[in-house]
């Protein structure tokens, strides 16, 4: 199958093959004739399937077969994630329409919100958000969305990590009720199927690869090791692949800022993305990395949406992800367009766990080494140690010593537990001692029993 079978307009077809795009993805094969045909749509589908496309191509279509005469009117509404996603989209749309006749722009926080709100007063006909200085434009009146007539909601679930949900459910209730909406998403959590099947009319479900599903194409590898030797792994695994791109994913900012500084320090080019960034420093690393100026990019998850940079050989998990789903997305910025790649991930004691929930997810057990090379022992529990069942130490934990004392009788009580008595030669109780057995410069004075000694002492 090409474009030409999926009824485009001659100038989209023009321009796609200009820059070289004769067929279409998987998802941008389903998707496209249902778009065109003005229903609504469910795809599943990951970074890197060419969604973007999926969408931006029938609403181009449509939207160009009915130009209105005078001022641009906001027609359709792309909402995203992040700041990164949000200009890949724009990026993608500014090239598809260049001989449309239509105007487009996108607004998102980070930047002056004034020339964004000059942009929409000029008149749009295609707005690509994010929720969040969406929803400023629409309280400082710039911007409406009654003459919506296609909405599309892309990357949902991240939308949902975020916190967004509660702001798209408040902009899809200011939309016309007769429109189509369009949502795409890796994963269908329960949330989403909730706002799909209240936003919705007879959704047609598209789907791909699912989430659980990792190329082929990459070779996998996890790392054993403590936290602490990461600093310095990471410093020899980009020694080790020079003049390559590497992605390295942190799970926070002040993580991923330490890094950066780290490989600085080496005389690494690296540079640093996530949510305390401005979006000119996030646009100027993006670039540095494009143009191999700084080969080491490090970011966050959320921050990383977007990126879609064919050239990426190498993406490490510094950290391994709370949400092991995110593992799939990470790993798969690189092996795009048919080429491999390599993921490598660092695992400390402490995140076994999050490791065997990873694997579970993509049903297979990643090739595992320890950080001087060699061969990963069997990492699911710790090896057993040679204990007495019956022996407690101080905090009732099993110890083998026994008692909590080096050397001690493993089945005497603690000696801050024993008690102790002496009796007479006719069973009387004559002393009391709570401290026998006590370590050396914790035993206090014994004291001397009461009474008149006895013949015998």
């Amino acid at each position: 199958m090409n474009f030409t079978d999926l009824g485009l307009s001659e100038p989209i077809l023009k321009t796609l093959s200009v820059n070289k795009y004769t067929t279409p993805t998987p998802i941008q094969a389903q998707a496209i004739p249902v778009v065109l045909e003005g229903r609504d749509l469910v795809g599943l589908a990951q970074t890197g399937t060419g969604k973007t496309a999926a969408f931006a191509l029938p609403i181009l279509h449509r939207l160009s077969q009915d130009i209105p005469e005078g001022k641009h009117k906001l027609r359709a509404l792309i909402l995203a994630p992040t700041r990164e996603l949000a200009t890949q989209i724009n990026d993608a749309i500014w090239t598809y329409s260049k001989s449309l006749g239509l105007r487009s722009c996108f607004v998102i926080g980070g930047v002056p919100i004034r020339k964004q709100k000059r942009q929409l007063e000029e008149g749009v006909d295609i707005l690509v958000a994010t929720p969040g200085r969406l929803e400023d434009l629409i309280s400082q009146k710039a911007c409406s969305l009654k003459n919506i007539e296609t909405v599309v909601l892309d990357e949902a679930d991240q939308m949902l990590d975020i916190g967004f949900m509660p702001a798209i459910r408040r902009l899809l209730s200011q939309m016309p009720k007769q429109r189509q909406t369009l949502l795409f998403s890796a994963t269908m959590p329960k949330e989403i199927s909730s706002l799909a099947n209240d936003y919705l009319t007879d959704p047609f479900q598209a789907s791909v690869a699912q989430v659980s599903a990792t190329a082929d194409r990459i070779e996998q590898t996890v790392i054993h090791m403590e936290n602490g030797a990461k600093p310095t792994a990471i410093f020899k695994l980009v020694q080790q692949h020079p003049g390559k791109r590497v992605i390295v994913f942190c799970r926070t900012k002040r993580g991923s800022d330490k890094v950066a500084k780290k490989l600085g320090s080496e005389g690494i080019g690296a540079d640093a993305i996530h949510g305390n960034k401005s979006q000119g420093q996030r646009q100027r690393a993006l670039d540095a990395f494009k143009k191999g100026d700084k080969p080491v990019l490090i970011a966050t998850d959320i921050a990383a949406r977007g990126i879609d940079i064919r050239e990426v050989e190498v993406v490490v998990n510094y950290d391994l992800p709370n949400v092991p789903e995110a593992y799939v997305h990470r790993i798969g910025r690189t092996a795009r367009a048919g080429a491999s790649g390599f993921a490598v991930a660092f695992c400390s004691p402490e995140e076994q766990k999050l490791l065997r929930a990873i694997e579970k997810v993509i049903k297979m057990q990643i090739p595992a080494k320890m950080a001087d090379g060699s061969a990963a022992p069997n990492m699911d529990r710790p090896a057993p140690r040679k204990v007495n069942k019956n022996s407690r130490g101080r905090s009732g934990a099993v110890t083998a010593q026994g008692a909590g004392v080096p050397g001690g009788n493993p089945n005497k009580k603690p000696w801050h537990k024993r008690r102790t008595s002496k009796l007479d030669a006719n069973g009387n109780i004559v002393a009391i001692d709570q401290n026998e057995g006590a370590p050396k410069g914790k035993r206090p004075r014994r004291r001397k029993p009461s009474g008149p000694k006895s013949a015998a002492s």
